[in-house]
């Protein structure tokens, strides 16, 4: 989906150029893996090089749970002279970068996605456990340190109680809590977050989630997806304006039998959007995907309710799509051995699901 990334950030890019922010915050996910491919590392320099040195802003871009924090945060200290101002990897003394405005200064704090056991590691404390607590022993350093009085923004990735969550988002761990209460963030002007997907706002406004730039799977077909632009008066409230992005192609889905969608398609001015069809015939449809893409060459997925729900006589499978890997693994499990998983089997599966995941990312504690 690199071009319709780029065609996304092309907007982003001429909306930066139009309303000259004083900074541009990323919170996070700046990729999709920790080693993406060629094509989205170009596609980044190039976005962030638009921003930096030809429009003169400053950036200020953190690591979300997808990405490799080591290999993100390479060269951070050189470009921060250039105003790119990368925080990769958790420390238990966040810098702040201090931007000024017409009120004055504004402490910003890049609080880049943290494994409790980094955080454990970091502060020598062996009994810390889990993100809440972990989140609070930097956002509480982060206070000491901070001026009374003075504005403050945290740029965060994670998952605050309370939020809107969709299938496509990575969760950012396998059994335990994951969840962050907003009230942690108490103290701070405002809060930039990164991690889920659908824009949004927590605590009467003053914790928002921008979301994703475009829609990544059917579950966010209902996503009006934007930047936010964000105002602070000199008492550090903000207002929140969100502009919306027109993508190259939308994700959406379509229902109908399959006679009515052949036929509709000829009418369609969106016929190249990334589609999820659901048929509602009942007989079979030779080759319905290869002939759908006749017409809807971006099609990604049939269903057929009618053929496959129990009531209809068919198997009744389960979507494993709509599955988390606790739940892929107890199906398994079940499947191979008739039994279900007991609790210290689901903890261990967790536990070992979540070390590949820090060893993907190459923060092994």
């Amino acid at each position: 989906m690199i071009e319709d990334q780029a065609h996304l950030l092309d907007q982003f890019v001429d909306l930066a150029r139009q309303e000259k922010p004083d900074v541009v915050l990323i919170a996070g996910d700046v990729y999709d893996r920790a080693v993406p491919p060629t094509e989205a590392v170009n596609l980044l320099d190039d976005v962030l090089s638009r921003l930096v040195l030809t429009l003169r802003l400053q950036v200020i871009l953190i690591a979300g749970n997808h990405d490799s924090s080591p290999r993100l945060s390479f060269g951070s200290r050189l470009l921060a002279d250039c105003g790119l101002h990368i925080q990769g990897l958790p420390t238990t003394t966040t810098p702040a970068i201090i931007l000024e405005d017409k009120h004055g200064p504004v402490h910003v704090y890049p609080l880049p996605y943290a494994e409790p056991a980094i955080v454990r590691h970091l502060t020598s404390q062996e009994d810390l456990q889990g993100h809440q607590a972990a989140m609070k022993v930097l956002l509480d350093g982060i206070l000491a340190r901070h001026p009374r009085e003075a504005r403050s923004v945290v740029v965060a990735h994670c998952f605050v109680t309370g939020s809107t969550q969709s299938e496509s988002e990575r969760p950012i761990c396998i059994g335990g809590v994951a969840s962050i209460d907003p009230s942690t963030f108490l103290g701070f002007s405002y809060v930039a977050l990164g991690h889920l997907h659908r824009p949004q706002s927590c605590v009467g406004g003053r914790l928002w989630y921008s979301g994703s730039l475009m829609r990544y799977s059917f579950s966010e077909v209902d996503h009006d997806k934007s930047v936010l632009l964000v105002e602070m008066d000199g008492q550090g409230r903000s207002t929140v304006k969100q502009i919306a992005m027109t993508p190259r192609r939308q994700v959406r889905r379509v229902e109908g039998y399959f006679s009515q969608i052949i036929d509709g398609a000829a009418t369609d001015k969106a016929c190249e959007d990334y589609l999820m069809v659901t048929l509602l015939d009942q007989g079979p449809i030779f080759d319905a995907m290869g002939k759908l893409r006749m017409v809807y060459p971006n099609i990604l997925h049939i269903e057929r309710p009618a053929v496959t729900s129990p009531s209809a006589g068919g198997s009744g499978r389960v979507d494993h799509r709509k599955m988390d890997e606790i739940q892929l693994f107890q199906a398994f499990f079940k499947e191979v051995t008739g039994g279900t998983l007991n609790g210290a089997q689901s903890a261990a599966f967790a536990k070992v699901v979540d070390q590949v995941r820090r060893t993907q990312r190459e923060e092994v504690a």
